[in-house]
C-alpha cells in the first residue's frame, strides 16, 4: 500500500514541478503587463471615443474591447442598459474582449507572443461582423434601437477608464465606484496603484495558471500520455468549441486563463481558443442579468452569444491550427 502512495506522490510532485517550471518564468512579464494596464487606465484620454452610439459603434466597440481586463465589457453593459449603445455594439465589445488572455500570451514569449496578432485580428473581425449582423437582425425584426447622447459631464468630465467608472456611473453605485478590475482605486497612493495592485493581480493569475497547468498534466497522464490525448482532441475538434464556450460564459477571469493556457499547452485548436474567448464577456453578462425585468431578453442574449461563439469555433476548426 505504501508503495502505491509513494508512487502517487512521486507523480504529483513530478506534475507540480513541471507546472511550476512552466508558470514561474511568466510572473515577471505578467507583473509588467498589469502595471502598464494600470497606467493606461489612469492616463489614457478617452474623450475622442465618441462613436459608440453611431453606426460606427460596432467598429469602435470591437477595437475598444481588445484592451485587456473585463472592465470594458462591464462598461459596455452599463452603456447598453442606459441606451447609449446598440445591442450590436454591445455584442461587438463582448466578442472582442479577452479578459486575461492577451496578458498571458504576451508573457509567454516563446509560444504565446506569436499568436497575439492572429488572435487580435480574428477577434476584431469577429466583433465587427457579429456587431453589424446583430444590429441588422434587430432592424429586420422591427426592434428599433434609438441611442441617446452620452452625458459629457457627471461630476466633471470623464477622460480615463478610471474616471468613467468613478464619475459617469457615480449616480448608480451602491457602495463605492469601481474601476475595470472591479475595485476602487480612488485616492490610492501611486505605489499601491502601480506596484501593489499589479503584484496582487500577478499572484492571482499566476495561481490560476499553475492550477490549470497542474490539472492538464494530470489529465494527460491519466488518459495515457500526450499522444493519446492529442489523438482524442483531434478526433473531437468540432466538439471542442461546445466545451470551451461553456467555460467562457463563466463570469470570472479564471475561464479566460483556463482557455488560454490549454491552447498554449497545445491541447486545443486555435478555433476552439478563439471561440471560448468570444463567449467570455467577463462580468458584462452579470451587469445585464441585474435587469431582472428583461430576463427573457437576457437569456436570449447569452444563448445567442454562446451559439455564435460555438459556430465560429466549428468553422475555424475546419482548418485546425494548434501550437
Amino acid at each position: 500500500m505504501w508503495d502505491k502512495v509513494v508512487h502517487v506522490l512521486a507523480h504529483i510532485w513530478e506534475w507540480l514541478a513541471h507546472s511550476l517550471k512552466d508558470t514561474v518564468p511568466l510572473l515577471p512579464f505578467i507583473l509588467v503587463m498589469y502595471a502598464l494596464i494600470e497606467l493606461l487606465e489612469s492616463k489614457a484620454d478617452l474623450r475622442k471615443i465618441t462613436k459608440f452610439g453611431t453606426r460606427l459603434g460596432p467598429l469602435v466597440g470591437s477595437a475598444t474591447g481588445l484592451i485587456p481586463q473585463c472592465g470594458f465589457s462591464v462598461m459596455a453593459a452599463k452603456l447598453f442598459e442606459q441606451k447609449y449603445i446598440t445591442m450590436g455594439t454591445l455584442f461587438a465589445i463582448f466578442m472582442a474582449t479577452s479578459d486575461e488572455a492577451f496578458i498571458i500570451m504576451l508573457s509567454d514569449l516563446q509560444t504565446g507572443a506569436m499568436w497575439v496578432l492572429p488572435t487580435l485580428l480574428a477577434k476584431v473581425l469577429i466583433g465587427i461582423a457579429v456587431g453589424y449582423a446583430v444590429d441588422f437582425v434587430m432592424r429586420l425584426v422591427g426592434r428599433r434601437q434609438v441611442c441617446v447622447e452620452m452625458p459629457k459631464t457627471v461630476g466633471g468630465v470623464p477622460t480615463t477608464v478610471h474616471e468613467i467608472f468613478i464619475q459617469r456611473y457615480e449616480q448608480e453605485r451602491e457602495v463605492e465606484a469601481e474601476c475595470s478590475c472591479g475595485k476602487s482605486h480612488a485616492g490610492q497612493h501611486w505605489a499601491i496603484r502601480y506596484l501593489l495592485n499589479p503584484f496582487l493581480h500577478m499572484l492571482k493569475v499566476g495561481g490560476l495558471i499553475l492550477a490549470v497547468n497542474f490539472t492538464l498534466e494530470m489529465i494527460i497522464h491519466l488518459v495515457g500520455g500526450p499522444s493519446v490525448f492529442a489523438s482524442f482532441m483531434e478526433q473531437n475538434r468540432f466538439l471542442q468549441p461546445v466545451i470551451s464556450c461553456a467555460i467562457g460564459l463563466i463570469p470570472n477571469c479564471a475561464s479566460s486563463v483556463v482557455i488560454t493556457e490549454t491552447f498554449l499547452s497545445g491541447n486545443i485548436f486555435f478555433g476552439t481558443f478563439v471561440a471560448g474567448l468570444c463567449a467570455n464577456a467577463g462580468m458584462g453578462f452579470v451587469v445585464i442579468l441585474r435587469n431582472v425585468r428583461k430576463w427573457k431578453r437576457n437569456l436570449l442574449m447569452i444563448l445567442a452569444c454562446y451559439l455564435i461563439s460555438v459556430t465560429i469555433g466549428i468553422l475555424l476548426n475546419i482548418f485546425p491550427l494548434s501550437v
